[in-house]
This record gives structure tokens, sequence and C-alpha cells, in this order.
């Protein structure tokens, strides 16, 4: 079981090791790894999810139970990250948003699901669809409705609320992800063609995004926030498949949805965590960071989760 996930783990830890070195060897500069985090940021992910939701089958994915234990561990574990960083840190509140935003936001994508595959086979992925399906959604329409109020704390209701409108309407993810939605509620057909596009700039969207990463993180070295990067490490790693546990358990969910339920939450913090601090320029060397040193640390949780589950 180590074996396997070693072999799922290090082929994310090679893309972004090829984008730390090559950044760090200076054949890629700043504005390279920008660039290529704008393309990913703002093109190929979203196109993912678009694609992603518009052809998924939501009735036979959709399960309240399941939903309802994975998020509500994921909002208690933003809350802690909000306030933990608050409390324990005294970092400034736009920076505990962005911190709460990486306790939350679990790798469901890039780990969840091969990791899952691997373990349980790939006819016991329903929950975990079901989960992709509302994450981007859930994670960012919290992240940017809080960091909106923060920012904009002082003024008025409405200037607030059309500032959480905007920044939610202007986030390409966010896009991606409501147009997926209407075109799978209408029974839109998306053209041969268009889908054919699709395919190829999806293919390069996790890839592009990782070796970014990469670059990213010789901007942004842990050196003054590792005990920060450590909560985030112990709260996505520990914290949230615990209070999964507790709700899945409490709420009788069938085993593969447990599973799934449970695995996602174990997960290390996703790319998107860099992304969402990145929109808003706080605590980027807290989640470039988190990144890196979580996924390397799930290695081991995540096996002893596996254990757990049988």
């Amino acid at each position: 079981m180590f074996q396997t996930l070693l072999n799922v783990i290090l082929p994310v830890f090679l893309v972004i090791g090829a984008g730390y070195a090559l950044t760090r060897a200076g054949w890629f500069t700043e504005n390279h790894i920008d660039g290529l985090m704008k393309f990913a940021q703002n093109f190929a992910i979203p196109c993912l999810l678009f694609r992603a939701i518009a052809t998924l089958d939501l009735e036979a994915s959709f399960e309240p139970a399941l939903l309802a234990s994975f998020y509500t561990g994921a909002l208690l574990c933003f809350m802690i990250g909000v306030f933990g960083a608050r409390l324990l840190f005294k970092r400034e509140w736009e920076d505990c948003v962005a911190i709460g935003f990486c306790c939350m936001f679990s790798n469901t994508v890039l780990l969840g699901l091969p990791i899952t595959e691997r373990a349980y086979g790939p006819d016991n992925l329903t929950g975990n669809f079901a989960i992709i399906a509302f994450h981007s959604p859930f994670c960012y329409g919290i992240g940017i409705t809080v960091m909106e109020f923060v920012r904009n704390r002082g003024r008025s209701s409405r200037h607030v609320m059309g500032s959480v409108l905007t920044a939610m309407f202007k986030n390409t993810l966010i896009l991606g992800i409501g147009l997926g939605f209407i075109v799978n509620l209408s029974g839109i057909a998306i053209p041969e063609a268009a889908d054919h596009a699709l395919s190829i700039v999806i293919r390069s969207a996790l890839p592009v995004a990782l070796f970014a990463l990469g670059g990213v993180l010789m901007q942004y070295r842990p050196e003054g926030d590792l005990r920060a990067i450590a909560f985030v490490c112990g709260v996505t790693l520990l914290v949230h498949p615990t209070l999964v546990w507790i709700f899945g358990k409490s709420f009788g969910l069938q085993q593969d949805l447990f599973r799934s339920a449970v695995l996602n939450a174990s997960m290390a913090p996703g790319m998107n965590v860099y992304i969402f601090a990145n929109m808003y320029g706080h605590a980027k060397r807290v989640a470039a960071s988190s990144v890196l040193l979580a996924t390397g640390a799930s290695i081991l949780t995540v096996w002893m989760w596996l254990y757990l589950l049988g």
C-alpha cells in the first residue's frame, strides 16, 4: 500500500520539482511563471471544471448525507483556520481568511481520485465525483464571501454584497463551474469540435499548474511561516478527516461513500489554495509551502487513514 501511494504522489512531486529546479536555474523567470499560472488559473482549469460538470450524472452522484458530512467538516476547518491564524499567529484578517481557505480546500482531483481508485477500484468513485462537483463552488463561495466582507468592513452592506457578487462573477473557476451546471441541467450537447478542443486544453491544465506551482515555491519559501504551515498541515491531514469520520458515522453513510468522504477529506491542500491566496495577495507563502509540505506528509497520513478504513 505504501508503494502504491508513493507511485501516485511521486509524479506530482516530480512536476512541481521540475518547475522549482528550472526556475532556480534561471531557465524560467518570475514573469514566465506568472504567465503559466494565469493560463492555468484563468483558462485551462476552468475548462477542465466546465467539462467535468457538464458531463457528470448529477442525479446518480447526489447524496445529501455524503455532502453534509464532507462540507460540514470543511466549513468547520475553515473556521478553525481563520480564528486559529488570528489567535495563535496574530495575522491580519485577510491573511486569516486565506489560511482558513488552505485548511478547507482538499486536493480532491489530483490526489483524491487516483488514491481512491487505486485503493478501492474504479467502481467506487461515485462519492468522489459528487464531492468534486460541489467542491470549488462551495469553497470559493465561502472564501470569496468572507474575504470580501473582511476587505470591505465598515462599508454599507449593499457595497459589501456588490463586491462579493463582482468577485464571484469575475472568478473564471466559478464561471466554468456555473456554465457546466447550465449545460448539464439544460441537456445541451457540447459540439464535437468544441469537445475535442476542450480535451486538448484540459490535458494541459494540471501539468501546467503544477509546474507553475514549483516556480512559485521559489518565490515564497517557508522561512518565518513554519508554525502557520504546520498548523495548516495538521488541520487538513488530521482534523478534517476526523470530523468527516464522525459526521459520516452519525449519518450512517454506506461504506463506499464513507470511504470516499474520509479519503477526500484527508488529502493535502490543492493548488487552488495558492490560486486563492494569489487572487487577493495574502498568505501566499503559507499557501504555496502548505501544498508542498502537506502533500509530502500525506504519504504517511493517507496510509494511516486507509489502514483505519480497512
